[in-house]
């Protein structure tokens, strides 16, 4: 009777913690797929695609140890608005750097020339990819954090999420070359969540609700991947 008590509550447990684990992974892959697409757009400046790899894939590990830390201490950063401002003020920054030279081409090519570092360097975006990642886990891990106060299992989801998202980032680098509109989505994308953390900071009474953030992502991928880029025909 013992043995089969034993059974039936370990077999409990089993679904349970597996049932929690599932939540877990699609949680973190619900929430990633903004992630993934603002991490495809900082490698759009590398020109071979085999560097394009090796930054997502060096990224993705410091991003990893960043969201680790982030797990460890999730409890004692949400008690402080200031790290979420800084990450709001950080995927402003990212977002708005982007539609400035979107707009004003002139502008930042002459700010360019002006400049001895043209362009971000190999380390400089890997180490972009990984503060960028962070920035969009401060509301994953937290509510990773919030489905299940074992440690283990919110690591486990964590890791398997950072292995979607360097795969669905290496999807949306290919992707980014193919559509017309879709780098734009992106950073719009990243724009909507910094302005949603930025709520979360200053005024969480009025956090626009996680739907209408999943919404408008859908909104403005299905505008991203509305128009393919029309190849050039080559004269005779």
């Amino acid at each position: 009777m013992l043995e089969q008590l034993t059974g039936n509550l370990s077999t409990n447990f089993s679904l349970n913690t597996f049932g929690i684990l599932v939540v877990l992974v699609a949680l973190e892959t619900v929430l990633s797929a903004d992630n993934a697409v603002a991490l495809a757009a900082l490698v759009q400046d590398i020109e071979e695609p085999e560097q394009q790899r090796w930054a997502l894939n060096w990224g993705l590990i410091i991003a990893f140890v960043l969201r680790i830390g982030l797990l460890f201490t999730a409890t004692w950063v949400i008690q402080f608005w200031q790290f979420e401002l800084g990450g709001a003020l950080y995927l402003l920054w990212l977002s708005g750097k982007h539609f400035w030279n979107y707009f004003y081409p002139d502008a930042a090519e002459e700010e360019q020339n002006g400049d001895s570092h043209k362009t971000c360097t190999f380390g400089q975006i890997i180490l972009l990819i990984g503060l960028t990642d962070l920035a969009f886990s401060l509301d994953s891990v937290t509510a990773a954090v919030a489905v299940s106060s074992e440690t283990w299992l919110v690591l486990t989801g964590c890791t398997i999420g950072i292995i979607t998202l360097r795969f669905m980032a290496g999807l949306f680098v290919r992707w980014l070359s193919e559509f017309t509109y879709l780098l734009n989505a992106a950073y719009l994308t990243v724009f909507g969540v910094g302005v949603r953390l930025m709520f979360k900071a200053l005024i969480p009474d009025h956090v626009p609700p996680q739907w209408i953030m999943l919404t408008l992502i859908a909104v403005l991928f299905t505008w991203g991947f509305s128009r393919r880029v029309v190849p050039e025909v080559q004269g005779d």
